[in-house]
């Protein structure tokens, strides 16, 4: 307080005072008062400078952590020699020993792509036929078994390459916020997170993501065949005019998708069956999925926020590259696959579960939506980049300096 105290009454002296940067003086002749103000802003540089070095740091060792994490996390490693700190992971096996033979096929072909899925043993048949589509373009692949029957998969030879997680009558975006944290899967470029009732027939993981790539889609799905069951939504039908496709229109039904439309599920959409991210739109996918929201609906509609950019623009749909989507229930129920017999929902102990889970969606979904409003509310620096105000302010925007520019 004295060393304040002091400086403060020093440059009441001589009148001193700060405004935009500039250290002025009333007295003409003061060079000692000169000098002491080139040093107090140079060591307010040097802080300031210091301060950002370390913010930058401290994001690329905790690359992932979220604003509430971010000061735990870096008093919690305290302890730790920067350079030994290793942020990041993956999910490659890693061998017990090498030999002098084996050594140099360590990190030889190493995937930069994952696939994960949720599977039971029922559609083993089908995963497989999708894994080894996979396996030839050198993906990593991740199973997450819901009905806890991993035995069942030793006979199919490329299951030992892959990496099994077991946990009963969990849902797809249940495994995933648990075992696909962005820093442990930040070595991938692409993550497709798929459901095993996918016919690839018509699919290539190697020219998809090519098309991907090209045309800078951050999210993406293949488009389904018009032959699949289960579809919801027109956009993701397949188009064989194209190659690709953004956006969808339809005047029909209660949605009507025109030019005018900009945003889901007319344009800026892809559904929950079959999305692709890539890695920086999963880092913020995954902050997305609700830790206790199971069944994830409501989520494909805001998926587009995660997009890294506009939405329409890198959020697409691609008809070149098509699938089957079969729509299977298997958590809790029999198949509603098209063209089989009806079947009766399993129940147990009088309770239909396809009824109750069903249930549990819709309320989930309410559950979601509140929460998205709230925290729009609560979120007072947050501006929607996708609300339409804003888009007629940058459309005036970009139309005066156009004008300037003629």
């Amino acid at each position: 307080m004295k060393a304040s105290k002091s400086w403060w009454s020093l440059l009441k002296k001589g009148h001193f005072s700060f405004e935009g940067g500039v250290c002025g003086a009333k007295m003409k002749q003061l060079p000692f008062m000169g000098v002491v103000c080139t040093v107090m802003l140079f060591i307010v540089y040097r802080t300031t400078n210091y301060q950002y070095q370390q913010t930058e740091m401290e994001s690329k060792l905790h690359p992932f952590y979220t604003l509430k994490d971010r000061g735990m996390a870096a008093s919690s490693l305290n302890s730790l020699p920067h350079g030994i700190i290793e942020p990041r992971s993956d999910l490659e096996l890693k061998p017990l020993w090498t030999t002098s033979s084996s050594k140099s096929e360590v990190n030889v072909g190493s995937s930069h792509n994952l696939l994960a899925m949720p599977v039971g043993i029922k559609q083993k048949k089908n995963v497989d036929t999708i894994v080894q589509k996979f396996l030839s373009e050198n993906f990593t692949v991740i199973l997450f078994h819901y009905d806890g029957n991993v035995n069942g998969w030793w006979d199919l030879e490329w299951s030992k390459e892959a990496i099994h997680i077991v946990a009963h009558n969990q849902t797809k975006w249940w495994f995933a916020k648990r075992f696909l944290h962005p820093a442990v899967v930040s070595v991938y470029d692409y993550i497709f997170l798929w459901d095993e009732d996918l016919g690839v027939e018509n699919f290539h993981p190697g020219r998809y993501l090519e098309i991907v790539r090209s045309e800078g889609l951050e999210i993406s799905q293949p488009a389904l065949d018009p032959n699949s069951t289960g579809i919801h939504h027109r956009i993701t039908i397949r188009n064989r005019m194209h190659k690709f496709h953004r956006r969808v229109y339809d005047v029909r039904g209660s949605v009507k998708c025109s030019d005018d439309s900009e945003g889901p599920p007319c344009t800026g959409f892809v559904e929950g069956m079959a999305p692709v991210f890539s890695k920086s739109a999963w880092d913020c996918a995954w902050h997305l999925i609700q830790n206790d929201l199971v069944h994830g609906w409501g989520m494909d509609m805001k998926l587009g926020y995660c997009a890294q950019g506009d939405r329409t623009k890198k959020v697409g749909v691609v008809d070149s590259e098509y699938i089957v989507h079969q729509s299977i229930q298997t958590l809790g129920g029999a198949s509603s696959k098209k063209g089989s017999s009806p079947q009766k929902y399993v129940k147990r102990h009088g309770v239909d579960m396809r009824l109750e889970i069903r249930r549990q969606s819709t309320t989930e979904l309410q559950i979601f939506k509140e929460r998205w409003e709230r925290a729009i509310k609560e979120d007072k620096n947050w501006l929607d980049p996708f609300s339409a105000s804003r888009r007629r302010k940058q459309r005036r925007s970009h139309s005066r300096r156009r004008k300037l520019k003629v």
